[in-house]
């Protein structure tokens, strides 16, 4: 179905965020599909201009060209009509970005506890240079304290381990339906 006949929808985007391995590329797939709109990943978009997988990216070039990447790509994305972006796990975390969202995207958080993230990311093979060292888990623990407040700005919040993606899915589209005005904050 199409936003034009869900007149209960009155957001032109949604916005996910949070940690890496919280799942918002996997829950960001399915609810697009839901919602009959585009999904775009900032940090897919970033490796596939630049020709280059992430991790490789802030080892040739450093963290600081990344971010830059990053933020034109946002830019350019956060204009999408009927789209669901999900963000890197870093770019909420300067200031002013959350709050110079639009009236017009939804910024969803999805929350996970740095052992689940790090036990993710170890499933999925994914290399992430954030988390490289002896103790990953504090690493993550130490990294999502920092992110957290600028992560607290999302408009909802879904705990992403109370369900698998498609069910996390399924139940933001059915909110984004139903009850736009009423937030998520599970």
């Amino acid at each position: 179905m199409t936003s034009e006949s869900e007149p209960n929808i009155r957001f032109r985007r949604v916005l996910l965020v949070g940690f890496m391995g919280a799942g918002k590329s996997a829950v960001g797939e399915h609810l697009a599909r839901q919602l009959g709109w585009r999904f775009r990943d900032f940090d897919q978009e970033v490796a596939r201009r630049i020709g280059l997988p992430v991790h490789r990216i802030f080892e040739d070039y450093g963290e600081e060209v990344f971010r830059i990447q990053e933020e034109r790509i946002a830019v350019e994305l956060l204009g999408a009509d009927r789209a669901v972006l999900s963000s890197g796990g870093g770019w909420p975390c300067r200031r002013g970005r959350m709050e110079g969202l639009s009236q017009s995207t939804l910024s969803v958080w999805l929350r996970v506890s740095p052992e689940v993230a790090v036990e993710r990311c170890r499933q999925s093979g994914a290399v992430r240079p954030l988390l490289e060292g002896d103790d990953p888990v504090a690493a993550a623990t130490a990294l999502l304290e920092e992110r957290r407040v600028f992560y607290e700005q999302a408009d909802w919040s879904l705990d992403s381990t109370a369900g698998d993606p498609e069910f996390l899915a399924e139940r933001l589209a059915r909110q984004i339906r139903t009850d736009p005005e009423r937030p998520i904050r599970e």
